[in-house]
């Protein structure tokens, strides 16, 4: 009973982390859309760090979360 509950803490952490990086990404979208952002493109060739931190945050958390879902349960 415990090792079933443990698989599913571990899918809704999964799960939370999909919907962080999904959230993470589109802010690094809009933040990549921003005027600082602009600014920083014109003189560097690059976004912010910012925008960049965002989008490589929600990237990596989906991904970690993507396989935490996907990956099966096989000792129920």
């Amino acid at each position: 009973m415990l090792r079933k509950t443990q698989i599913h803490m571990n899918k809704a952490i999964s799960i939370a982390l999909v919907v962080a990086g999904i959230v993470l990404i589109i802010y690094g979208i809009n933040a990549s859309n921003s005027v600082a952002s602009s600014v920083s493109r014109t003189f560097t060739g690059n976004p912010t760090d910012k925008t960049a931190w965002f989008l490589i945050g929600g990237i990596a958390a989906a991904l970690v979360g993507l396989v935490g879902v996907t990956r099966g349960s096989k000792s129920l």
